[in-house]
């Protein structure tokens, strides 16, 4: 594609240290989020980036999760300021009715009910001269050819981790490092050469995308949503950009794909597939290409491993997902984001010799990343599995695919909590319920929890004409087997550090929780009443403070309980 403001970028300084706190290998959104964070730390970190800024990438479309993560790096005001198309939803093909329906961000994220449709270009060029205003010496044209560590996964010597480089003028040279994240996109440097990537069975698609400029908008309040539209042989998206370009592709069936392009060639075989669209083929009748069709293969994939003593994986380099929710930025934002934290901890803990902390936030950092990872893959096989607007190969394969559980091992009931059960709303969980025809072993999930919960708040409601709670004081709480409070690395500000995770039904991996909550858990063992907690925990309080335990304890036992973490009363 013939890229508007793309030029070429520079590097700071004559050259890569030759050693730093933290080597980031990629200048992407997960490397920038990543760098920035550590060097306002007070980190030394050295950044290497294989390309010059701004660089050609797909990946257009955002979701309101990432303000957040942009707000917390400095970045935000500068995406604000740079004319990107504001997003405030999704209209979609998809599901019983062969209709176009759009949905809101607002009706699920009050909070920040938007998003943004960035130039890839340009957006990942703010993101970099942020990390370099918080401090990140970053080198571009510097591709990383080897990574040694000094953990299990290397036979070295104990000691920093080397880092090795080629510049693009030919020099090489390496980083020692005390720690290094891999934000090294799909390329994956560290899990292709442990061997730990892992490809997706279920989702065996590739992609064929390409720019239009001119394409007609959807009309207001829709004009700059993300359309995706469900054809026969799999989904198109169309992304307005700011620039007048739209992001054009379709995802197909990897087989039937290759043998499409093998005899088309990429531009005819879009074309193709763009004819049997509806809508998106009447949007693009006064376009015009700009730009060669690009492909995209075999992209969904994860790491067995994203975190060790020495390193962590951030971005794709550690999973991409189908790209039917715009997960990719907001991914890799999240993971380097969190992948600071691990980081800092790591360092740290090395100074103090914690090595116990260290290996409780590497599974933190795991947990909490393949978590949202999680959610987006099992939304993504839920809508797959529920679309009925075209029936052939690439759709009935995937209905029963999601019928049967994919290749995850998950139950019904555990693949519907990763999918919504304590989650945070983003909208599509109420959409593919209304709009298409989930999979009969899910919706039996959804009803056998929903019904349980609703029964549990009946039995509240009924007690609850006690004013005084006493029914709820002499109740002797029983946790549901398997669930419980543990020690573990929790997530502070910009570092673990250790504290008590609650394990409930929908959040079987634990999600952190008070002292008070965790205290409370640890006495539920169905024998001791709720009014001999509250006395185990109120030594030194008065009357008042005494009330006031007494209903955070009545208040968190009956949140555990509708919730199912709570199995007797």
């Amino acid at each position: 594609m013939v890229s508007p403001s793309v030029r070429a970028g520079g590097h700071s300084g004559a050259g890569p240290p030759a050693s730093a706190d933290v080597a980031v290998i990629g200048g992407g959104p997960a490397g920038s989020a990543a760098a920035a964070l550590l060097a306002r730390q007070g980190w030394q970190v050295a950044l290497l980036e294989q390309a010059r800024f701004p660089r050609p990438h797909i990946g257009e479309s955002l979701l309101p999760a990432s303000m957040p993560i942009l707000e917390e790096l400095g970045a935000l005001a500068a995406v604000q300021q740079a004319d990107f198309l504001p997003k405030y939803g999704a209209t979609m093909i998809w599901g019983r009715d062969p209709e176009p329906w759009s949905w809101r961000f607002s009706e699920a994220s009050p909070v920040w009910p938007y998003a943004y449709q960035v130039w890839r270009p340009e957006f990942d060029r703010l993101l970099l001269e942020n990390a370099r205003q918080c401090g990140v010496a970053a080198w571009e044209g510097h591709r990383v050819s080897d990574v040694r560590l000094s953990d299990e996964l290397s036979d070295a010597p104990p000691g920093p981790a080397v880092v090795r480089f080629t510049a693009d003028d030919g020099r090489r040279g390496e980083v020692a490092a005390r720690f290094v994240v891999d934000a090294s996109g799909q390329s994956a440097l560290l899990a292709r050469r442990t061997q730990t990537r892992r490809w997706d069975a279920f989702f065996q698609n590739l992609a064929v995308y390409a720019y239009f400029i001119g394409a007609e908008p959807l009309p207001p309040p829709d004009a700059n949503n993300i359309l995706v539209e469900a054809y026969e042989h799999g989904w198109v998206w169309t992304i307005p950009l700011h620039t007048g370009h739209s992001s054009v592709g379709a995802v197909v069936d990897r087989r039937y794909g290759r043998e499409g392009l093998r005899q088309l060639g990429a531009r005819a075989f879009l074309s193709q597939q763009l004819a049997q669209t509806a809508l998106t083929q009447r949007r693009l009748r006064e376009a015009r290409w700009d730009g060669a069709a690009q492909v995209v293969r075999d992209w969904s994939y994860a790491a067995d491993r994203v975190a060790g003593p020495q390193y962590a994986l951030a971005g794709d380099a550690a999973c991409f997902v189908d790209p039917l929710f715009s997960s990719g930025v907001h991914l890799a934002l999240m993971s380097g984001a969190l992948a600071a934290a691990y980081a800092a901890t790591a360092l740290k803990a090395e100074s103090s010799g914690d090595a116990a902390l260290t290996a409780a936030a590497a599974q933190a950092y795991q947990s909490l990343y393949y978590r949202e990872y999680r959610q987006f893959r099992e939304l993504a096989r839920l809508f797959y599995a529920s679309n009925l607007t075209t029936d052939s190969y690439f759709w009935a394969a995937r209905r029963v695919i999601g019928e049967a559980g994919g290749d995850t091992g998950y139950s019904p009931r555990h693949s519907f909590i990763q999918a919504v059960a304590g989650q945070p709303p983003r909208g599509y969980e109420r959409v593919v319920l209304e709009r298409g025809q989930a999979p009969a072993q899910f919706t039996d999930s959804l009803r056998a929890v929903e019904a349980g919960r609703q029964a549990r708040r009946r039995r509240l409601a009924e007690l609850r004409v006690d004013p005084q709670r006493l029914w709820l004081l002499a109740a002797r709480p029983r946790l549901a087997d398997g669930l419980g409070v543990a020690r573990q690395a929790v997530l502070g500000a910009g570092e673990f550090t250790w504290g008590a995770a609650l394990n409930t039904l929908s959040q079987p991996e634990g999600t952190p929780c008070s002292p008070l909550v965790a205290a409370v858990v640890r006495l539920l063992d169905g024998q001791t009443p709720v009014s001999a907690i509250v006395e185990r925990l109120s030594p030194g309080l008065d009357a008042a403070a005494i009330g006031q335990l007494q209903t955070a304890v009545t208040n968190t036992i009956e949140i555990l309980y509708v919730d199912g973490t709570v199995a007797e009363l």
